[in-house]
């Protein structure tokens, strides 16, 4: 299958699919000027609903959009996105902070993760996934990681690491917590698939928004980064407010 076919294919499986929970996008415009990274969460309950994303400087995360609604904030309040040296890390929960704290003190996307696994939310066992950008590596221009359990065992946890030695123009990787609904809700499995990446932000933001399902679908972020300066742009959406 051509690349061209595979992204299209891929593409409608993500607007077909009710529920992949968050996602995670990585890849790069297809002038090859700024690569990308797409976040979503969705939700279900109203406390996984109650959501909305922040941006404050380099940093994006999740708040309450009514606080008076909050349950429980343990793996619901978290930094989605940030930004340490020249590494952009985007993940689905606090192994954001592990992943910076790790590459502030001369570690690796891998070593930070591995002394994490999956979500203690039983029966579902939600995997974590994270995504980097480093320009400081010239060996890869992007790495994603899931941390899920074999066979929805909790006793059973596993690591998997995905690097991409070269970003494809136009093109990105597509990494989930859900292959789909169901009870318990299942894995993401295989391989990080491809999917498209617009040129402008804007349409990059409306692609991806409107490819989620309109009644689980939370929040979303978009980040373009310029790998000669290290800036970033950034666009937010929220169903919220």
């Amino acid at each position: 299958m051509d690349i061209t076919t595979e992204i299209r294919k891929n593409m409608q499986s993500l607007a077909a699919n009710v529920y992949p929970g968050r996602g995670i996008v990585i890849g790069q415009t297809p002038d090859g000027a700024k690569m990308v990274q797409v976040y979503w969460i969705m939700g279900r309950s109203e406390n996984s609903r109650n959501r909305v994303f922040v941006q404050e400087g380099e940093t994006v995360r999740t708040a309450p959009f009514d606080e008076s609604k909050v349950k429980d904030p343990s793996l619901i309040i978290y930094n989605c996105t940030r930004v340490a040296g020249k590494a952009h890390i985007v993940t689905n929960g606090d192994q954001t902070d592990t992943i910076f704290d790790a590459l502030g003190k001369g570690g690796s996307f891998e070593t930070a993760l591995d002394t994490r696994e999956f979500e203690p939310d039983a029966p579902n066992f939600t995997p974590r996934i994270s995504g980097v950008v480093d320009f400081a590596d010239e060996l890869n221009a992007y790495k994603l990681g899931i941390l899920k359990t074999v066979g929805n065992d909790p006793e059973r946890p596993v690591r998997q690491y995905f690097s991409f030695a070269s970003a494809i123009p136009g093109a990105g990787h597509f990494i989930a917590t859900y292959s789909g609904d169901g009870s318990p809700l299942p894995s993401f499995s295989g391989e990080p698939q491809l999917v498209e990446i617009p040129a402008e932000i804007d349409a990059a933001a409306d692609l991806y928004w409107k490819s989620l399902n309109e009644d689980n679908r939370v929040s979303m972020l978009v980040k373009f980064i310029d790998p000669a300066s290290g800036a970033s742009e950034v666009r937010i959406v929220n169903k919220n407010g």
